[in-house]
């Protein structure tokens, strides 16, 4: 039986995701800005706009634009990578090898939520 609610409440998992889309939103506009400053504003907007419109129905409390869960796990997905590639351009190996650990640990505590979601229309 599929769980009519979802597992995305405050919690862990939810700390987890948030401190990674932060690093996201940082990184990769710092790793984009020596090549391209219009590339560095695109990825805030990418990252930030697109999980802000787009969501799941139940997933969250408002929903802007109502999409399959699949999209929301995606778009999880794609902050993810965001954070954990962008650090590695951006910052020192240090820090890049504690956010790459902290996406890995994400990615664990995200997968209930994603079980969720991969069956949410």
């Amino acid at each position: 039986m599929i769980e009519q609610t979802s597992p995305n409440r405050p919690g862990p998992a939810s700390a987890l995701r948030f401190v990674t889309e932060l690093i996201a939103w940082v990184a990769t506009p710092w790793a984009l800005a020596s090549h391209s400053v219009v590339l560095a504003v695109a990825s805030v907007v990418v990252l930030v706009g697109l999980p802000t419109v787009f969501a799941t129905p139940g997933d969250r409390p408002r929903v802007l634009v109502p999409v399959p869960g699949i999209v929301t796990i995606a778009l999880v997905v794609l902050q993810l990578v965001a954070a954990g590639v962008s650090a590695w351009f951006a910052w020192p190996r240090g820090v890049a090898v504690a956010t790459t650990a902290l996406v890995l640990l994400t990615v664990v505590a995200e997968l209930p939520r994603w079980r969720w979601l991969a069956h949410a229309r």
